[in-house]
């Protein structure tokens, strides 16, 4: 393992300089990435000194001098003019966009022959012949649907129309206008760099992945099989096979999950930017739409794919209830992708962040995304690598790993458990449907003006997800009544349904803790912008305050969550041979599923974040009338609140399945040992020893990607300072920033430095078990090495969700707290409390 983590490393390091080519940034007189400035950049229009910021005299006055008299230019990145697109022809722009630059004018030497080959002929592909391919590839899930359950095909239907009104949505935002071509230019400038960035990072995960998938072929064939492999007649080769085929899937489905996140985000926001100069519900509707697109995708993602691999391993191999077992490499293989994904764009976007708002804001004292900021562009690339696509894989993992945990316990339950199996499904399938109720239930308003007030963006977004609740709640009572109703418990299935309003209640409470804690419209985030008012200091406390105080209500929320599901869940009547009752775990599931049944909604509110950060970005850059301003930073400070309230829903989600997951975890060593293992005993001194092992490997895990943030984001500095003095020129608009020096500095840093708190997280228990087991069989304790992993896990859970809670909610109130400030309150921009605040946010 050690030997694989130096050759990622390694590889890293030789690999980095990629994102320097000039496939990614291209100078407008050609060539390779300059270093001395040659990128063209938006020069600030005349802006009227009755709402211009205070960026200077000249600036406010619209004085530039003879440099205003040049013509306007902007990074020539790929100026391409947008026509309306068919269904097909959508599908093959994003072919090609997902290979486009990756092979560039000649071969690399970092790619094999085979991979070129397989790019060319991808990217080639006629679109008649698309069609046909697509024709049957419906043709062959339809079949093996058909051929496994009315309710597979239930749920491939349910998918497939929602893919279908993904594209509606694309083509809708796609139609939109890019506003003047200083946007257009801006906009491109921030696709390429988040593209070129995307590439390169999957492509070294997916070597990654590939690596993994001969470790976890290795340790199946070895291993010992189960008495449910042994009853189904799965031999170690079919189930080595099988498991690595569903890890693959699993990785390149969140590989393209995170993808198509970015790939509409990237295109949305300077068509959001644009709407923002006519109307502001117009500009909202966009960004909400699109961010529907990528949530809709993402959650079909997951649910055909697991639905495709159950059937296809039902037809192949003719069994039923160990089919679930077989699924467990989608899950992880999607864990793993998001892991990486999560780590590389989070360090990219907030080192990106901090070094832009500490030279920038602090020290020069020019405006949030000014153009004369070198390292704007990498700010506004990081919010579509860092909260869109790796947010995308995220939460395909949390709902892949739901439902196929679901289903496996559901194997379990009742005498005909198919419907337990396949009711996650199902569940999600009208998550789909209700969720784009709400996405739809969005709409302009016809005849708006920009200098009309916008209605809270918020109040908007949550009718919207009041429209999903009322959904959601239906359709989960008319699911389990169709699927869990069993004669050997007639009203098991009602006590099902409760728990999933348990779950729903709980996302709904999650959502609302989350808004109070980080919205500028209530006590918490006024309270922290107070504190900004005595200096940074206090800013700093009142922050950490806050993220502290905040965890105490969800906590007690999921508490309440886990035992009223279980209650309800053990008393359905579900019983097992002996008599003892069973539901009380498919209860904590089935509220889990409740919880996530509006998560493509929930998604989208997140997708709306970056998209509308991004405008404000484009907006600033390309020095639109101030009043257009005013109502990007509305949507972006009402970004901030859904993307923090994103985090904290999955957080709840992963809590209320951390129950069921240790469970699941005892049961496949219990099957696997052949030894009853039922209990974690703490009083055994290895098992506590594990527990502590496992609290601080939260916090060292934290500490790694807070300090990889910290070192690329002292490099950003420097680099943002070294041009400052080197070229004076910038601030009065007389020279240009190298933009492109700042997004190369990062994307290498952020690639290199997410190896080692990564390898942490997936090295650890192994290591941790393998010493113990170790210990345990010299010591006559043979099941020893689990039961410290076990207490590793569930340590390491609770101590995680605190953590996250924290971090999530304290960075949300210190980004709005900042927001505040800059709607003209305490001073204002540009005041000391706006500094204090700005160093908060960092």
């Amino acid at each position: 393992m050690l030997d694989f983590v130096l050759i990622s490393v390694e590889y890293f390091h030789d690999h980095s300089s990629r994102l320097r080519d000039s496939r990614y940034w291209r100078p407008s007189s050609g060539g390779d990435l300059p270093q001395t400035g040659e990128y063209s950049f938006p020069v600030a229009r005349r802006v009227n000194s009755a709402s211009a910021m205070m960026m200077g005299d000249d600036v406010e006055n619209g004085n530039l001098g003879p440099y205003l008299d040049r013509p306007r230019t902007f990074p020539n990145m790929r100026s391409k003019p947008y026509t309306p697109l068919e269904f097909v022809p959508i599908l093959h722009l994003l072919l090609q966009e997902l290979f486009e630059g990756y092979l560039g004018e000649t071969a690399h030497s970092n790619i094999s022959f085979l991979d070129q080959l397989i790019f060319r002929i991808l990217r080639g592909i006629n679109v008649r012949v698309l069609v046909i391919l697509l024709f049957l590839g419906f043709g062959y899930v339809f079949y093996i649907g058909a051929s496994t359950s009315p309710i597979i095909v239930f749920v491939f239907s349910v998918c497939i129309v929602s893919f279908l009104l993904s594209i509606y949505l694309t083509k809708w935002v796609l139609s939109k206008d890019e506003g003047p071509p200083e946007m257009a230019q801006i906009s491109e400038a921030i696709r390429d760099g988040a593209e070129g960035f995307f590439k390169t990072q999957y492509g070294t995960i997916s070597k990654m992945a590939l690596l993994l998938a001969l470790v976890i072929l290795s340790i199946y064939l070895f291993r010992n099989t189960t008495p449910q492999q042994e009853s189904s007649g799965l031999g170690r080769a079919t189930s080595a096979c099988i498991t690595v085929a569903a890890f693959l899937l699993g990785a390149l489905c969140s590989g393209v999950a995170g993808y198509v996140g970015m790939w509409v985000s990237v295109r949305a926001n300077v068509r959001v930017s644009s709407a923002a100069r006519r109307s502001a519900r117009e500009a909202l509707q966009i960004a909400v739409r699109a961010g529907g697109f990528s949530a809709l995708v993402v959650v079909g993602m997951a649910v055909i794919g697991i639905a495709i691999l159950y059937a296809t391993f039902y037809v192949w191999l003719g069994v039923d209830s160990p089919v679930p077992l077989l699924l467990v490499g989608y899950g992880f293989g999607a864990s793993f992708v998001a892991l990486f994904a999560q780590l590389g764009g989070g360090i990219y976007t907030k080192a990106a962040d901090v070094g832009a708002d500490l030279v920038g804001k602090v020290e020069q004292g020019i405006p949030e995304d000014d153009p004369r900021n070198p390292a704007v562009i990498a700010d506004l690339v990081g919010d579509n690598v860092g909260d869109c696509a790796a947010r995308g894989a995220d939460l395909f993992e949390s709902i892949a790993a739901e439902i196929i945990s679901a289903m496996i316990l559901g194997g379990t339950m009742a005498q005909h458990p198919s419907g337990f199996i396949l009711f996650p499904l199902v569940v999600h399938s009208f998550d789909l449907v209700v969720s784009s109720i709400g996405i739809l239930s969005i709409r302009g308003t016809r005849g708006s003006n920009v200098k009309v007030p916008l209605e809270d963006p918020m109040t908007i977004l949550q009718k919207g997800y009041s429209v999903t609740i009322i959904l959601a709640v239906l359709t989960f009572f008319g699911s389990s009544r169709w699927l869990l109703y069993t004669e050997q418990a007639p009203s098991a299935w009602l006590n099902f349904t409760l728990c999933g309003l348990v779950g729903i209640i709980t996302a709904y409470v999650f959502v609302w803790i989350t808004k109070y804690y980080t919205d500028y419209k209530h006590e918490p985030v006024r309270t922290l912008a107070l504190s900004s008012s005595t200096g940074h200091g206090t800013n700093i406390i009142a922050g950490v305050s806050l993220g502290l105080e905040s965890t105490a209500l969800p906590v007690l929320v999921i508490s309440v969550s886990i035992i009223s599901a279980f209650w309800l869940g053990h008393t359905s009547g579900l019983v097992d041979e002996t008599g003892s009752p069973t539901g009380g775990l498919f209860g904590t599931a089935v509220a889990t599923m409740g919880m996530l049944n509006t998560a493509a909604y929930i998604l989208t509110m997140d997708m709306f974040g970056p998209i509308a950060d991004n405008a404000g970005g484009i907006v600033e850059m390309s020095q639109q009338p101030e009043s257009v301003r005013e109502i990007t930073d509305v949507l972006d400070a009402v970004g901030n609140t859904t993307k923090a309230t994103t985090k904290g829903f999955a957080i709840g989600s992963a809590a209320l399945a951390s129950f069921l997951l240790f469970s699941a975890y005892m049961d496949e060593v219990s099957s696997f040992a052949r030894e009853p293992f039922k209990q974690v005993d703490i009083a055994i001194p290895e098992v506590f020893i594990g527990g502590l092992l496992g609290s601080m490997l939260i916090f060292l895990f934290s500490a790694w990607a807070c300090a990889a943030v910290g070192r690329t984001a002292q490099e950003v500095v420097k680099e943002v300072r070294r041009q400052f003095i080197e070229r004076p020129g910038i601030m009065d608009y007389k020279e240009k920033p190298d933009y492109g020096r700042c997004v190369a500095i990062v994307a290498s840093a952020s690639l290199r430095e997410m190896i080692k708190p990564g390898a942490l997280a997936i090295v650890s228990p192994i290591v941790v078990g393998f010493l113990f087991r170790v210990l345990g069989h010299y010591t006559g304790h043979p099941l020893l090495g689990a039961k410290v992993v076990a207490a590793l896990l569930m340590f390491a859970t609770v101590s995680g969700i605190l953590m996250a809670l924290f971090l999530n909610t304290a960075g949300g109130a210190w980004d709005n707290a900042k927001k505040f400030i800059e709607t003209g309150a305490l001073g204002g921009k540009g005041s000391e409390s706006h500094k204090a605040a700005v160093t908060g946010d960092t």
